[in-house]
């Protein structure tokens, strides 16, 4: 199987990730934070390792303000439903992914104003247009780094000054970013990130993390267990504890960990240079059939490693099934970021996705390319 589907989840993981998640079952897998005894001292050692490791990557100053999610959608769902309250104002935009505009649905039947955006044909938000609609009511900005549809990144250094100089919150979604594309906490004034484990960080599934910022103050999003402050009723009100009730995913941790040093060893720079190369060249190539419809920017400037497309003639679907068939894998349809089809003009097709991510070669775009031609001549 040719895997081109890293938009979803990446595949394969270092061999590293394997190995210490089974390392981790069989040998300390206890329950950390919850007991005294070594084997539970170990767990809780890598969890911490987990936590520091990813605190170098983003330059979160604060390790223990790295909450760990089961994915991104949990931890987006902690930020937004912890941080907008009854009369508040947020602007985001349409080419947000459902863990941001289902949250933000709801919400609004709740006394919660929301502006969505439009962006450009490219996928692009216009700076402009957040500061047009920031009124005194407006407590966050909420986008996507990179569009999980068209692969375009945003100006979030723009983005976190704007918000800083208005006395905005900023929340990121690094779903399709984190681990590929560098994000400086600090130098971008994030005051809340969410992200996923098992894409770009190439851990696996069943992990993520939200940063928060000290000056934040979140509601409990699941009360319970902590270890601490056992003795009472009351939620513990201090970092990580506050949002990570219950026992963790230590064997996913474990693995995350592993994924994160291996980034760290490759160079977050060399791994995107890499993505972007496999994209040239999917571009170059694919260019050359007038049936096919690349949607976005072809620029591998300010993008991620994702090109949707829909082959004339053929629904998105169809194309799906019979590169699956060849041996190709990718995702097909709406992505769960229905907002965008319309700007898009997709909304009663969807598109093919195409996501390269650091394993893939020259040759898979190739072999690609070639199956598209069969699939259209055929």
């Amino acid at each position: 199987m040719i895997y081109l589907d890293n938009a979803a989840t990446s595949f394969p993981k270092p061999e590293q990730v394997y190995n210490e998640m089974i390392n981790c079952m069989k040998n300390y897998c206890a329950n950390p934070g919850r007991s005294s005894h070594n084997m539970a001292i170990e767990t809780d050692m890598k969890i911490m390792e987990t936590r520091e490791s990813i605190a170098r990557l983003f330059n979160i100053e604060k390790q223990m303000n790295i909450v760990f999610t089961k994915n991104a959608t949990e931890a987006l769902n902690i930020g937004i439903k912890g941080l907008l309250k009854s009369g508040d104002h947020v602007i985001s935009t349409k080419i947000e992914h459902n863990s941001v505009l289902r949250p933000l649905n709801t919400l609004s039947k709740n006394n919660v104003e929301v502006t969505l955006l439009n962006v450009s044909k490219e996928g692009y938000i216009d700076i402009s247009e957040i500061k047009n609609h920031i009124k005194k009511e407006t407590k966050a900005i909420i986008i996507n780094h990179a569009s999980n549809v068209l692969g375009t990144v945003q100006d979030i250094n723009a983005i976190g000054r704007l918000a800083r100089d208005h006395g905005i919150i900023l929340m990121v979604d690094a779903s399709q970013s984190a681990g590929s594309i560098q994000i400086d906490v600090a130098i971008n004034n994030i005051d809340i990130m969410a992200f996923p484990g098992h894409k770009g960080l190439l851990g696996p599934q069943g992990t993520g993390a939200l940063y928060i910022n000290d000056s934040i103050k979140l509601e409990a999003y699941t009360e319970g267990g902590t270890g601490s402050n056992s003795h009472s009723m009351e939620q513990p009100d201090f970092l990580p504890d506050k949002f990570e009730s219950g026992t963790l995913n230590t064997p996913g941790l474990s693995g995350l960990c592993e994924g994160v040093k291996f980034i760290e060893k490759i160079g977050m720079d060399n791994i995107h240079k890499h993505e972007m190369s496999l994209l040239q060249c999917l571009f170059e190539e694919i260019t050359k059939l007038k049936y096919v419809k690349v949607y976005g920017s072809k620029d591998c400037k300010n993008r991620s490693s994702v090109v949707s497309l829909n082959i004339e003639g053929f629904e998105s679907s169809e194309v799906g099934y019979r590169l699956n068939e060849s041996g190709i894998a990718v995702r097909t349809g709406y992505h769960c970021a229905p907002l965008i089809h319309d700007i898009m003009d997709t909304k009663n097709m969807g598109t093919v996705r195409i996501s390269p991510g650091y394993f893939n070669t020259f040759d898979d775009i190739y072999a690609l390319v070639a199956t598209i031609k069969h699939i259209y001549n055929n």
